[in-house]
């Protein structure tokens, strides 16, 4: 396993969020002071820079690649072509929407004076042949978005789809299913799954603690969250099935699944935490151990294969499969911890944002 580096280049503050665009043409990387800048894959060379939120920005989002819209929605909507739209959050409690393609703002949506700190798109199916015709508004994509105890659903114009009751208390987590049936979204207390189609409430899970993160595995099945007491927690929604794996060294703050459901890697320590998640999952049974010098800060796996990398607060970047104990050869020091840690859409390269605001694009060849 090899990784060499594609390209490097330097944001003006902390790298707050990465994201690949849909097709892995563009890496649009976010500094916390609030500009927002697309890098083209092949070379780095930046595209666009988009103004972002004045007071910072917080969180970036894709238009996920499966809202491929009829053109007569496009054209009812003014809308980007597929794949363009991104979405980011802000201190200035807004979201807004670009088209990245041309790089121009096309529409914002004020959600409040709280930071919008979480945002997630509905997966959007391909309707049945047989079907019944939807409007052209109806077949728009929905974003949800968080600030404080308040969640939306926007379309990409900018338009409210709905307005949620308040949360309880502050929302600190979304995921949305992949399947796309639901939305759960986690606060101090619990966990509560909207439909994400009807906006009523499908389940409440109590939780007696803090939870940082949320996750939901590809497969549907396992809902996780990592928590501040400090633990994770898995919910089996359909079969009423919940699950809780205690004993890390610090707070949990960061999830990811690969792409056969088998494996959940947890932050939490010292040691990411790789968890066999089938049969009857996890609980009961002994993580594997995979050991850095340093706590913790980013954990990734693949979309389509089976590499996991995690990265650690003092620089040290690791590539791992869950066949092996010893991480692979590839080893990457950095002069400052990682803060993001993301892979393009064909696993071909691995963005690794930094608390400096350098962001490295690394190839990975076998």
């Amino acid at each position: 396993m090899q990784l060499t580096k594609h390209w490097t280049v330097s944001l003006d503050d902390y790298t707050i969020d990465l994201a690949w665009s849909p097709n892995g043409a563009i890496l649009a990387a976010a500094s916390a002071a609030g500009p927002i800048s697309l890098f083209a894959t092949d070379d780095g060379t930046c595209q666009h820079t988009l103004p972002g939120h004045a007071q910072g920005t917080n969180v970036l989002a894709w238009q996920p690649p499966a809202a491929a819209l009829p053109t007569s929605a496009q054209t009812a909507s003014h809308h980007p072509p597929p794949g363009s739209v991104l979405a980011s959050g802000g201190q200035d409690g807004a979201v807004k929407f670009w088209d990245a393609a041309a790089g121009q703002h096309t529409a914002s949506a004020k959600l409040g004076s709280a930071w919008v700190e979480h945002l997630a798109w509905k997966p959007v199916s391909h309707p049945a042949p047989n079907a019944p015709a939807v409007t052209p508004r109806a077949s728009l994509p929905i974003l949800f978005a968080a600030a404080g105890r308040t969640l939306v659903a926007l379309h990409a114009d900018g338009t409210r789809a709905h307005t949620f009751q308040p949360a309880p208390k502050t929302i600190t987590a979304l995921a949305a299913q992949p399947a796309g049936g639901s939305l759960a979204i986690a606060y101090f207390g619990g966990v509560v799954l909207w439909d994400a189609d009807d906006f009523i409430v499908q389940k409440e899970f109590p939780y007696s603690n803090g939870i940082h993160a949320l996750i939901w595995s590809p497969n549907n099945d396992w809902l996780v969250s990592g928590n501040q007491d400090p633990s994770v927690h898995l919910w089996r929604p359909a079969a009423e099935i919940e699950l809780n794996m205690s004993g890390y060294e610090t707070k949990v703050k960061f999830l990811t699944f690969d792409h056969s459901s088998h494996w959940l890697a947890t932050s939490g320590g010292k040691d990411a935490c790789l968890w066999d998640c089938t049969g009857n999952g996890p609980e009961g049974r002994e993580p594997m151990m995979l050991p850095h010098e340093a706590p913790v800060v980013a954990v990734a796996f693949q979309h389509t294969h089976g590499l996991l990398a995690t990265a650690a607060q003092d620089g040290v970047v690791q590539i791992w499969s869950p066949e092996r104990r010893e991480p692979l050869r590839a080893t990457v020091k950095m002069p400052a911890a990682a803060t993001k840690l993301v892979w393009s859409p064909d696993d071909r390269y691995l963005a690794i944002g930094s608390e400096r605001g350098a962001v490295y694009v690394l190839k990975c060849q076998a």
